[in-house]
């Protein structure tokens, strides 16, 4: 066994452990060895012979302890205040004479008395003193930091005082006053008044608590004041001092649940919470952790149309790759955070950059943004991925989903970080830029509007690409592969070092089938007509040779799933083989009307159309109830006049008798009545022609009457019975 100077050795007592002693000397024969226990205010050095400690380490009954109750002594001079090592090097002048004597005269209990004697002859100190350091000084493991005042000792540190009638501490400076002891009853008035006053959304300060709590726990009654019933409170030497209520509370309050209480959770997770992990741990390379998120452009734009329109902010949205911090995607629109906006961000960042630049004029390779595929995971806000159009992103293109908490920016600090460095580098300076509030007296900054959404555009193209390739980050935490390869913390070098040693994380995709699975989804009917899409008929060339329109006639409709753009309603999607191909379905010639719309404009014409039915419903109501009430007079007045010129006694076969004849009596009179004469009427100079009438009309019941002949009935009867030889 290797026995050391100031090693440790512990005796054990069959499975118990026994005292802990320290190796203080080695006697210069190296057979005895002088020790002292650890632990113990009145031990002394004593020997044991090495053969002896060397034989209870062997059987067992003795082991070495590696680790030291007082290495918390070694520790650099900075880190000790002035006064402490002004005492230790006083304790030192006393002992050091005695311990730096290589003879070890000092553990010999022969010596040692005298020795001591001799050091309080020339420092003075007492005799208890010098044993008290030496002691210190062994057990400490014989290094001058052993003779550290231990202050921290003293006092009973974290114990409460028993409280008595006798006032602890200084008496007041001025007044002499003695002052209340804080007891237990006290302490909780305390407590109550903090939880009250203190620990609450109105944000009290802690001075305004304490007297609130002096208030509410601690007066003597009440008394009129003006009119008002004031609290009254004994004097200022019988109510415990500020001092006092804040050296309870910061001795029991709990620091989480106050900032909890005067900020609110969600505050709190915020701002003030412990911040001890890393968004890069999450991803282990390029690709395998994107963030997304939108913010509405700190800048006001005008129309390229009409360039004397405003048309307000735009709504930017950024794709971060969570490892290399390098901007992936983005996308600049007037949608505001939705579906839509994060879609287009998100096609943008699984494409390739090069012909997407191109179309702003900017010419670049495929190295300088090599940012294409699909990542393993994303992780947005709730309002644009917790929804069923995200489906397809978990299902067929397996990417796991991730939410952020409401109110929670700092799960997404990555991304967030990139607008703060965009609005920095270049939104802030541009004309329109949103300043902070504006004077009396100042220009509106909206009217310095000058930028349209394509030039806006290629700013945050350059911008995006300036930060890939320039943006140094001192502060990113390389890994021991990136310092051996030499990588230099700018987001391309760390994206290019991690597709060449952590590859495999991007999945290339085809641009139709990620624009297709990126777009929301919705179910569409088959009928006779045609495919019904939220109130729309559609049409397909599969559809026509595979019948479904013949079928859906006879055997009845059916769902069918498709997808669908909501800037363009002229075309929707049919999802075929799992997501693998797509099928176009047009919109049919009838529906033409809505034809170069979207979907907003549809819906808020339909919903005009449910709302202008709702409001005909009353029209309609109103108009049958006026039409039956006329019926039902027109019915009645019938009835009663019929009733009238019934003939009393007539029987219902003599009213169904001769209908032919009434019917032919009645055609006649409205020829008479409703025939038309064409032509302007006589002039009144022209003479009337006289007319003959008979004194009295015949009887024509009379069954000797024979009417005269009527030429024009029997001409009208020859000419029916032509018509009907004809037919």
């Amino acid at each position: 066994m290797f026995l050391k100077k100031n090693g440790l050795l512990e005796w054990l007592d069959g499975e118990k452990p026994g005292p802990l002693m320290r190796i203080l000397w080695f006697a210069p024969d190296a057979d005895q060895i002088a020790l002292i226990q650890v632990e113990g205010e009145s031990v002394l050095p004593v020997f044991y012979r090495r053969d002896e400690l060397e034989t209870a380490l062997a059987k067992g009954e003795a082991r070495l302890v590696a680790e030291d109750p007082f290495s918390h002594l070694q520790q650099p001079e900075t880190a000790i205040s002035t006064h402490h090592r002004a005492i230790r090097n006083a304790a030192w002048e006393v002992i050091g004479p005695l311990v730096e004597n290589e003879t070890g005269r000092i553990f010999f209990p022969a010596d040692r008395g005298p020795l001591v004697q001799q050091t309080h002859d020339r420092t003075g100190r007492s005799v208890v003193t010098i044993y008290k350091y030496l002691r210190r000084y062994w057990q400490g493991g014989q290094i001058r930091n052993a003779l550290l005042p231990l202050f921290n000792r003293c006092g009973g540190p974290g114990k409460i005082r028993r409280t008595t009638s006798a006032k602890r501490g200084r008496p007041a400076r001025l007044t002499q006053a003695a002052g209340v002891n804080v007891d237990e009853a006290m302490r909780e008035k305390f407590r109550r008044g903090i939880r009250i006053f203190y620990q609450n959304r109105s944000e009290r300060s802690f001075q305004d608590a304490y007297q609130l709590t002096l208030e509410r726990f601690f007066h003597k009654g009440y008394e009129q004041h003006n009119g008002a019933v004031v609290k009254c409170l004994p004097p200022a030497t019988e109510l415990p001092t500020f001092g006092q209520f804040r050296y309870w509370y910061e001795k029991e309050h709990n620091l989480r649940q106050t900032l909890t209480a005067r900020k609110g959770s969600r505050q709190y997770h915020l701002k003030h919470r412990e911040v001890l992990g890393d968004s890069a741990e999450m991803a282990h390379g390029p690709g395998s952790f994107y963030q997304i998120d939108a913010t509405v452009g700190d800048i006001y734009l005008v129309s390229s149309f009409d360039r004397s329109r405003i048309i307000g902010r735009p709504v930017i949205y950024m794709v971060v790759d969570v490892f290399s911090r390098m901007i992936t995607g983005l996308s600049v629109g007037l949608e505001g955070p939705s579906w839509l906006g994060a879609l287009l961000a998100l096609e943008n960042a699984c494409s390739e950059k090069v012909s997407f630049c191109k179309e702003f004029g900017i010419e670049i390779s495929g190295a300088d943004w090599p940012c294409a595929g699909l990542p393993e995971a994303l992780l947005s806000d709730r309002g644009e991925l917790f929804s069923q159009a995200s489906d397809n992103l978990v299902n067929a293109l397996n990417i796991r989903i991730s939410t952020a908490p409401p109110y929670r920016a700092d799960w997404k600090g990555i991304v967030e970080r990139s607008f703060r460095t965009t609005n920095e580098k270049v939104i802030q300076w541009l004309p329109g830029a949103v300043r902070a509030p504006r004077e009396r007296g100042e220009t509106d900054y909206r009217l310095d509007a000058t930028l349209d959404l394509q030039q806006f555009r290629k700013l945050l193209i350059l911008c995006a690409l300036d930060h890939n390739h320039s943006h140094r980050m001192d502060w990113f935490r390389l890994t021991e592969g990136m310092m051996a390869d030499r990588v230099e913390p700018y987001p391309l070098e760390l994206w290019e070092w991690g597709i060449r040693c952590r590859s495999g994380s991007l999945r290339p995709v085809a641009r139709d089938i990620l624009r297709l699975n990126l777009l929301p989804s919705d179910e569409a009917t088959v009928t006779h007509r045609g495919i019904r899409f939220r109130g729309l008929l559609y049409t397909t060339e599969l559809a026509v040779q595979e019948q479904w329109f013949v079928k859906a006639r006879h055997k009845g409709t059916w769902r069918i799933s498709v997808a669908y753009d909501p800037r363009l309603l002229d075309v929707i999607y049919l999802r075929m083989e799992n997501g693998k191909r797509l099928e176009r379905c047009v919109l049919l010639g009838a529906e033409k009307a809505f034809q170069g719309r979207d979907w907003h404009d549809a819906l808020d014409v339909m919903e005009i159309r449910k709302q202008a039915a709702v409001a005909a419903r009353s029209r309609t109501q109103r108009s049958k109830a006026a039409f039956h009430a006329q019926v039902e007079q027109i019915v009645a007045e019938a009835m009663e006049q019929t009733e009238r010129h019934r003939r009393p006694g007539q029987s219902r076969q003599e009213r169904i008798t001769g209908i032919r004849a009434n019917r032919k009596a009645e055609q006649d009179q409205e020829r008479d009545q409703n025939a038309w004469e064409l032509g302007a009427p006589p002039p009144a100079s022209c003479p009337a022609e006289v007319v003959m009438l008979p004194a009295a009309a015949p009887d024509e019941t009379d069954p000797d009457y024979l009417p005269p002949p009527r030429p024009l009935a029997k001409l009208r009867q020859l000419r029916e019975e032509m018509w009907k030889n004809d037919k």
